[in-house]
């Protein structure tokens, strides 16, 4: 009986799932604009009803009382998330309340079925509760705080030492290669997550004063500084995001191809340096060259990832019929891996199309901002979510050589869930400064 219920539920969930992320781009259509309320109302009972068959799945896989009790705990989170952000914030978009919810649900659901001490889920659980508590405090300060596009070397300053506390000997924390972790007591935290945040900031306010050459070069050396650091800690995803958002955001600022150029001639060039000075790149690439070379050493990974993947096939072994477990870290850098093995590319493709939405989203709402600051910090912020998305699953599928980057809001990591729901929050605080612009009357009550 399980096992009908699991394969009838896979194809139910790709279905829910692809209804869901088309309702992610009705929305951009102009003549639906009276009625989008409609259209989110159907995103939440079709997120709702994807969350309860995943965990009613899990129940009956598990027999375990507690996962009844979480699920109940994560309605709870969800519903505080969606009436808070609508009391709040009348004119919030909700299609960015829905898809940060509807990941996160995915996340949960994901690490709940991996069921690891490696990737405790009740940990991420609460995480999300306290990102969350502090993303509705955000947009009253992105509305409120004029002062933010003042401070831009406080950015800078923040940002560095955020990156090379990893170099404290006794705090700094080594792991698959990278030192781009910081350990106090049971805490562990990666800067580099956060510290993207504030780079951005920081950009953002340099640049909307002036972009003359010389001015330009002083801020590219205060970037490249960032960037270094990073690749002396060898943590070379986060520096790949930071010098792609840099160049991205000084293209914005002057319009002038020739640094969009300079930038992704450099960024060649770092690569060709990157893979002569680092072992642990080489062997990367030699995995994504010829991924079947080592398969008991070097290339495992990506190749047991290929395995899992193809496995799969259109709609998946079914939940709790695979095994996504074998594939090394499959909560973390290798989770879009453990989903599309039992669900399916279709599901997968649902998923990367949500994501879409929301980095249209994101770039629609810089789009429509006039202050230089605020534009310059919602296409920054929209690039590096942008390419993280790009190169996690991208190293996954062997599009790229893999990265170590995790999917937003999915992927295991205290940092990286407490990063993007600021994203997402910061985000929203731009598109209420729009409202604001627009209607003249948003309130925060």
């Amino acid at each position: 009986m399980l096992n009908i219920i699991t394969q009838f539920s896979k194809y139910l969930l790709v279905i829910l799932t692809a209804v869901y992320a088309m309702k992610c781009f009705t929305v951009f259509r102009a003549k639906y604009d009276f009625d989008r309320g409609s259209v989110y109302m159907v995103q939440n009972v079709l997120m709702f009803l994807i969350h309860f068959i995943f965990y009613l799945l899990i129940y009956l896989n598990t027999k375990d009382m507690k996962v009844i009790v979480f699920y109940f705990l994560q309605v709870v989170l969800f519903v505080c998330t969606l009436v808070f952000y609508g009391v709040m914030y009348r004119r919030a978009s909700r299609l960015i309340i829905n898809n940060m919810c509807f990941l996160l649900m995915i996340g949960f659901v994901e690490l709940s079925r991996l069921d690891s001490a490696d990737y405790p889920v009740s940990r991420q659980f609460m995480i999300a509760v306290v990102a969350i508590v502090i993303s509705l405090a955000v947009p009253v300060i992105i509305e409120k705080g004029a002062f933010l596009k003042k401070i831009g070397p406080v950015y800078g300053v923040l940002g560095i030492i955020m990156i090379i506390s990893v170099f404290i000997p006794g705090v700094g924390k080594n792991l698959n290669g990278a030192t781009g972790w910081i350990s106090v007591g049971p805490v562990s935290l990666q800067p580099s997550e956060l510290a993207k945040i504030v780079f951005v900031f920081f950009i953002a306010a340099m640049l909307c004063r002036r972009t003359d050459f010389k001015y330009i070069v002083i801020i590219s050396a205060c970037a490249a500084i960032h960037v270094l650091i990073l690749v002396a800690a060898k943590d070379l995803g986060a520096a790949l995001i930071f010098f792609t958002v840099y160049v991205i955001m000084l293209y914005i600022a002057t319009g002038k191809l020739r640094y969009l150029g300079l930038g992704f001639g450099g960024l060649a060039a770092a690569a060709a340096v990157a893979y002569r000075l680092f072992a642990h790149v080489r062997v990367r690439v030699q995995a994504w060259r010829y991924p079947w070379s080592d398969y008991q050493a070097s290339t495992y990974q990506i190749a047991q990832s290929l395995f899992a993947i193809s496995t799969g096939g259109w709609f998946g072994t079914g939940f709790y019929k695979g095994m996504p477990e074998i594939t090394p870290i499959a909560g973390s850098d290798f989770i879009f891996t453990a989903i599309v093995e039992e669900m399916g590319a279709l599901f997968g493709i649902c998923l990367l199309l949500i994501y879409i939405s929301c980095l249209m989203m994101f770039f629609n709402i810089s789009l429509k901002i006039t202050d230089s600051f605020y534009k310059l910090l919602a296409m920054g912020l929209s690039a590096a979510y942008g390419v993280q998305v790009l190169l996690c699953v991208g190293g996954v599928v062997k599009f790229i050589p893999h990265t170590g980057v995790t999917l937003p809001l999915i992927s295991y990591g205290g940092s990286s869930i407490l990063s993007t729901i600021l994203v997402f929050s910061v985000i929203q605080g731009l598109y209420l400064l729009k409202q604001r612009e627009v209607h003249g009357d948003v309130k925060v009550q």
